[in-house]
């Protein structure tokens, strides 16, 4: 059986009628995901760990138990009460945590005995067996199981089987209305568009993303996370653009713009954009800088490619130019572009304006 660390939180194990209780909770269950990713919710104001894991990391048990009550207290404010707990399977690891105590590995079914048998969750079972003498979870796993189908029936035994500590999973432990209520809180910033699979369903992938937007933007602020996305444009520089992760423009991905583009660069586009203008100097054979004629020509045939620091390139080959004229109706832009190859196997995407050279791409 998994032992489990569960983490106890008594002021937010119940809605309040301010209704602020699951997103506080919330803020708790994504910082213990990022001390242990495996980190779920059992129902509001519990959430299970698996215990080996962290352990190890940690330097125990007791260690990891410290460490998370450290890290949840200060998002409650420390004022208020945090219990960590530990035991074999989950019925036991969260009686543990109401106890605040971590059980011995192997003493699970020790630790439950002297409980009450209400704790199973079943009012007629709990009337019946104290009828019968049976008060505590001790008493009542010390029958047998086939007295216990003949008397109480089959969802009894499953109960008996948790309470001698056989199985670890108590029928009604879970509170899922509550976690689907938690989920929402916790998801409810991400993108309304997003990448189905061939059956419609959402990928596990695309949940794990938007929960780590969603705790980055925590902490960073809204639209603090991009995404790169291509828009609208005749060059790659133009396209190019960072959107704020879930807004419509990062849901657009893939779908081409209606304007036509007349002159767009052909592909491929450049796999990288210089942040910054950076300047080049672009020479023929005699040493002289090569310039684009108001015709779209070169004035020459490029054989050097100089950067401002680095050893000159020895041109291989090139394809274009491509002049752009723009915005003719108010300041007008002009510019060409052009393709270069090194004899190094640089391939890059050179831009003329201004009477200048511009690196405008590096292709792979």
């Amino acid at each position: 059986m998994v032992r489990l660390v569960v983490l106890w939180c008594p002021t937010l194990s119940r809605e309040g009628p301010r209704g602020e209780e699951p997103r506080r909770f919330a803020e708790v269950l994504d910082a213990a995901v990022e001390l242990a990713p495996f980190a779920r919710p059992v129902r509001l104001g519990v959430l299970a760990i698996p215990s080996k894991g962290p352990s190890r990391f940690f330097g125990g048990e007791a260690a990891f138990a410290e460490h998370l009550k450290g890290v949840v207290g200060p998002i409650l404010g420390g004022a208020e009460r945090v219990c960590v707990g530990a035991a074999e399977g989950l019925f036991a690891a969260v009686l543990a945590a109401r106890a605040a105590v971590l059980v011995e590995p192997g003493a699970s079914g020790s630790f439950l005995a002297p409980w009450s048998i209400a704790t199973l969750r079943d009012p007629d079972l709990a009337a019946a067996c104290q009828r019968l003498g049976l008060h505590t979870l001790g008493r009542f796993a010390g029958l047998e199981e086939a007295r216990v189908l003949e008397r109480f029936g089959l969802d009894a035994v499953r109960r008996h089987r948790v309470a001698r500590g056989a199985d670890g999973e108590l029928p009604g432990l879970r509170d899922y209305a509550a976690l689907r209520r938690l989920d929402a809180v916790r998801h409810r910033d991400e993108p309304r568009e997003v990448q189905r699979g061939f059956f419609g369903e959402r990928g596990g992938a695309d949940v794990r993303a938007a929960a780590a937007v969603h705790r980055l933007e925590q902490r960073l602020g809204q639209g603090a996370v991009t995404v790169a996305r291509l828009g609208g444009g005749r060059t790659p520089d133009d396209r190019a653009a960072l959107v704020p992760w879930g807004s419509a423009d990062a849901a657009s991905e893939g779908r081409d713009h209606v304007a036509p583009w007349p002159g767009r660069l052909p592909s491929p586009s450049p796999a990288s954009i210089p942040s910054r203008p950076l300047v080049v100097a672009l020479l023929d054979e005699h040493g002289r800088r090569v310039t684009v004629s108001s015709t779209g020509l070169l004035s020459a045939v490029p054989a050097r490619l100089e950067f401002e620091a680095g050893r000159p390139r020895v041109v291989a080959a090139h394809c274009g130019p491509w002049p752009m004229a723009e915005r003719w109706w108010g300041v007008s832009r002009r510019r060409a572009h052009l393709q270069v190859l090194c004899d190094d196997g640089l391939a890059v995407l050179l831009r003329a304006e201004r009477s200048r050279w511009w690196l405008a791409g590096i292709y792979d």
